[in-house]
């Protein structure tokens, strides 16, 4: 008996094996998941390290060494950043169709650690910036000095479009999913990887960033570069034991030949008995779970009707695939039609959000930031997110999760509460922290202008008033943040993980445009009114007020339009198809009921 299960037990490692890497002939993979993850959760940890410490006060280096306008500064990081997460995109496609998640990973990591060692020469390098401002004048940087600038954002950006879409789904291939422990382990890989993430920046919006403003920006600029080398090092280092999963070939192949097929025949009517009529074919090899045929987009089951001119080869696959495609092809595409709609109600969530990490800046330069004989730097007080989410993730987890299934008796995936439940309520703290910020400007301004320089001045409004908004984006994210990695990872095929990963990134890139057009939008329209300028560089004389008010303005239109999608939206798997969706508790049933 026993050696009849170890047999069953290697078949099916072999079979998994043989999905994942479509090679029969080559050994069954040796996953040594725990045994990997220091080297993966060090590469992590590092590479945050570098990355958030050369980024977060990226506002403050352009402004004070760059002589740019905030309203520019402001401008640029919210390009650079969106730039990073649409990258993501390209690097997403590149690994699934081409190199794989372990050579993407190994290049972009380089790239990063480039671009952090010309970011820390456009410091350390008297040439490479404008000089200092003088009493009344300061001059902007040169075109080559922008154009050297330019470069390291570029690096980063190559850097982040590789390592983002990867390195989860690279740390998860580590682990067996088909073995109880391997789901343990990924469950515990995802949680390391958002303890890790939080603590790093925690180490940067301080010390790094302390070093940067009080000591020297280009020693504050290298210690991120050398963070990077370490996680380079650490990564390389690890390539003996990691199970490295080939590449299938892009997903979007598979996406396109379903819309070319379904237009084909867009004119042909479905017949009433599916029986033999209707395409069913799944590849043995496919590492994407099988789907039921759902009744949501039937226009494009069209392209699985057989017609006389459509040819099956022997092996079951079809002769044209695009003109014939699978039943699981069309449910995998209505898969990612579905998601779209929820995915597009992250855009304008991330916006205030995004704010935090600049204008909070601002508000902080022009707020009393004394504690005792030490001056806290502007951008540290971003500490105050990653403290709340460190804090938030294991009291949810150990304490709120238990308590939360006893009464919604959800204990699948979203942990007492499904996962656009947690969406959900992640969107009504981003208004919340909106409306908190304007709230905290308007009090800031009034306290700042009875000072009499207008200044920072002990009579000037503590910059501890900004917590409460920090603390609210840090509730905000550990809600909404880490619900959409796991509802994208889950509700995407399989074989389209590294898409997935991509698609939360590509959501803050939108984000980081939309917000960078704003501020842009609002300055340039305010700028010559009667009432003044919303966005000047003294914040004193502005109505930044206005404009965190009109974000939570959005933000509650937004959230209308999230509750609508949420409940249209049928999870993956449910072959129940259509009619009125409701959003109840549980997430693999075609009733789910959301409650924020």
């Amino acid at each position: 008996m026993s050696s009849s299960m170890e047999k069953i037990t290697d078949n099916h490692k072999e079979e998994r094996f043989n999905s994942l890497h479509g090679d029969e002939d080559e050994p069954v993979p040796n996953y040594r998941g725990i045994k990997a993850m220091p080297y993966i959760i060090g590469n992590e940890t590092f590479e945050k390290l570098g990355t958030v410490g050369s980024a977060t006060n990226l506002v403050v280096y352009l402004t004070t060494v760059f002589n740019m306008k905030s309203v520019t500064a402001a401008t640029l990081i919210n390009v650079f950043n969106g730039t990073c997460n649409l990258a993501t995109l390209v690097g997403a496609f590149l690994c699934d169709a081409y190199f794989g998640r372990y050579k993407c990973l190994g290049f972009a990591s380089v790239c990063s650690l480039l671009g952090m060692l010309i970011l820390m020469l456009t410091a350390a390098i008297p040439n490479a910036h404008p000089p200092h401002c003088a009493a009344t004048t300061c001059s902007p940087p040169t075109p080559w000095q922008f154009t050297f600038l330019l470069a390291s954002f570029l690096c980063l950006v190559i850097g982040a479009g590789g390592i983002r879409p990867c390195n989860l789904s690279f740390g998860a291939d580590q682990f067996d999913p088909r073995s109880e422990s391997g789901k343990r382990g990924t469950s515990s890989f995802f949680n390391w990887y958002y303890c890790t993430y939080a603590a790093a920046v925690m180490v940067s919006v301080t010390g790094i960033v302390y070093v940067q403003s009080n000591i020297s920006w280009s020693i504050g600029l290298a210690i991120p570069a050398f963070l990077m080398f370490i996680s380079c090092a650490l990564f390389f280092w690890g390539t003996r034991i990691y199970v490295i999963v080939k590449p299938q070939g892009s997903p979007l192949t598979s996406v396109a030949q379903v819309l070319v097929a379904a237009l084909r025949k867009r004119s042909l009517e479905l017949p009433e008995d599916s029986g033999a009529l209707l395409f069913d074919y799944h590849p043995p090899k496919s590492i994407n779970s099988r789907l039921p045929r759902t009744s949501q987009f039937r226009c494009l089951d069209k392209a699985v009707i057989i017609t006389d001119s459509d040819k099956i080869n022997p092996n079951g696959s079809p002769n044209k695939p695009w003109r014939l495609c699978s039943m699981q092809q069309v449910e995998e595409v209505k898969c990612i039609v579905r998601i779209l709609p929820i995915w597009a109600s992250t855009i304008i969530f991330n916006v205030p959000l995004l704010q935090q990490q600049t204008y909070a800046v601002f508000q902080a330069l022009q707020s009393d930031r004394q504690l005792g004989h030490f001056q806290i730097p502007a951008a540290t007080y971003v500490l105050f997110t990653m403290v709340t989410l460190t804090i938030w993730i294991p009291i949810y987890d150990r304490i709120l999760v238990p308590y939360l299934e006893k009464i919604t008796h959800h204990k699948e995936g979203g942990g007492g509460l499904t996962l656009l439940q947690r969406m959900g309520i992640g969107m009504v703290l981003a208004i919340a922290c909106a409306l908190v910020s304007g709230v905290v400007e308007v009090e800031r301004k009034h306290m700042a202008r009875a000072s009499p320089t207008l200044g920072v001045t002990p009579q000037a409004m503590s910059a501890m008033w900004l917590v409460p908004q920090l603390v609210l984006t840090g509730l905000a994210e550990g809600f909404n943040y880490i619900a959409q990695v796991e509802f994208f990872y889950k509700q995407f095929p399989e074989g389209m993980r590294s898409v997935a990963q991509a698609c939360f990134f590509a959501g803050n890139a939108l984000a980081s445009y939309l917000s960078g057009f704003l501020v842009s939008l609002v300055h340039h329209i305010t700028k010559g009114s009667k009432r003044g300028d919303w966005l000047p560089d003294d914040l004193n004389e502005g109505k930044l007020d206005y404009f965190y008010f009109m974000l939570a303005g959005l933000g509650v239109l937004n959230l209308g339009y999230f509750l609508v999608c949420a409940r249209w939206y049928t999870y993956k798997g449910d072959g129940e198809g259509l009619g009125e969706v409701e959003i109840t508790g549980k997430e693999d049933t075609k009733n789910v009921h959301l409650a924020v």
